[in-house]
């Protein structure tokens, strides 16, 4: 009886141990967004393609060619699906409005969900997604290009570590020069400038960015209230959205300032960060600066140039995999998280409507 059970215990580690290097079984939600090259052209081992839904056969076709998967793991619904291929996690590349039936079927099934960011097109659709993934205890993240920006992470660091003194200010700058004049494809650019489908203009797809890093940067604080004015610098290419805005933001003892556009002359996902004694450049991806104050104006320079993040922290698809497998364990308002991006879209939801009432939003102290 000793022997049978010892076997017993030594099968169930092996087929645990089998399960935990297997490959996660992921589906796509979506080709629609382009952002969606990612994962077609992932060529890691710990994820596997098992499944595609899109219901476009021209988009499908395209990408198929370019990519080689076969037209047969696409399915026209997600009931198809699941219906015809075993999937335990989902990523959804469609639009930021279609998040939530994405969670709504996908959930009940146990079926793990990672989205594009933002999370969700609101306040209503936000709190949905995250009731349905607390009642069947499912992963739901957000990603975000940022999140695997080493230089990002070593900011925090040092932030953390008070090498600048307390935090004193934020300032994330992102965009290009509109998705219209960097050739956005069209599938892509008839929800991304949709206010019903994308939530927004600029400030939707690229105010999430910084008000994720500040919420995470705060560790998860709330701001006392958000000031937004939008504009619409280019009527023509974008005539129902906005495509410039000012977001700030106020805390306790400090602010942030997000300035997502589709104006700026060169794509940019840069960050400052200030404290009492000096200053953080998160120039881009790899380049980081630290400036320390000397005298008035004085200053001393250090500059770092990182290298990738290790894997799982170096790509949305490896952390996916690793945390559905149990091999890292997410932290409360870390970037993917859902109590980072909850904050995030209550701070766009406010932006969007101080911008319209041209007044300043006061979030109330308990979501």
């Amino acid at each position: 009886m000793k022997y049978t059970y010892t076997l017993a215990l030594l099968l169930l580690h092996v087929s645990w141990t089998l399960a935990q290097n297997q490959p996660l079984k992921l589906g796509i939600a979506g080709l629609s967004h382009t952002h969606v090259h990612w994962i077609l052209g992932y060529n890691k081992n710990d994820v596997t393609l098992v499944g595609i839904v899109e219901s476009d056969s021209i988009l499908v076709q395209k990408y198929a060619d370019q990519y080689g998967f076969s037209r047969e793991i696409v399915y026209g619904s997600l009931e198809d699906l699941y219906a015809n291929v075993e999937v335990e996690a989902i990523a959804a590349f469609g639009t930021i409005f279609d998040h939530l039936e994405v969670v709504e079927k996908s959930a009940p099934r146990g079926i793990d969900v990672m989205v594009e960011k933002p999370l969700a097109v609101s306040n209503e659709h936000a709190n949905r997604m995250a009731e349905l993934a607390e009642k069947y205890n499912i992963p739901l993240i957000t990603n975000y290009e940022t999140t695997w920006y080493p230089t990002n992470h070593k900011a925090k660091e040092l932030l953390d570590a008070e090498a600048i003194g307390d935090l004193q200010k934020i300032i994330v700058s992102d965009g290009h020069r509109g998705p219209k004049k960097i050739g956005v494809n069209k599938e892509f650019l008839d929800w991304l400038t949709d206010p019903v489908l994308n939530g927004g203009g600029a400030l939707f797809d690229f105010g999430c960015y910084g008000a994720n890093l500040a919420t995470w940067l705060q560790k998860g604080k709330r701001p006392i209230s958000v000031t937004a004015i939008t504009q619409q610098l280019q009527p023509g290419n974008n005539p129902k959205v906005d495509d410039e805005c000012i977001i700030i933001l106020e805390y306790e003892n400090s602010n942030a300032v997000l300035q997502p556009s589709w104006n700026w002359p060169m794509g940019r996902k840069d960050m400052e960060i200030y404290g009492l004694t000096g200053a953080l450049y998160v120039d881009n991806k790899r380049d980081l600066r630290i400036r320390m104050a000397e005298g008035y104006d004085g200053f001393t320079e250090e500059k770092m140039t990182l290298s990738d993040l290790q894997t799982p922290y170096d790509n949305p698809f490896s952390y996916f995999a690793y945390l559905i497998r149990g091999d890292l364990e997410m932290q409360p308002y870390d970037l993917s998280s859902i109590e980072n991006n909850l904050i995030v879209v209550e701070i766009l939801e406010a932006a969007r409507k101080s911008a319209i009432e041209k007044k300043t939003i006061y979030l109330t102290k308990d979501r």
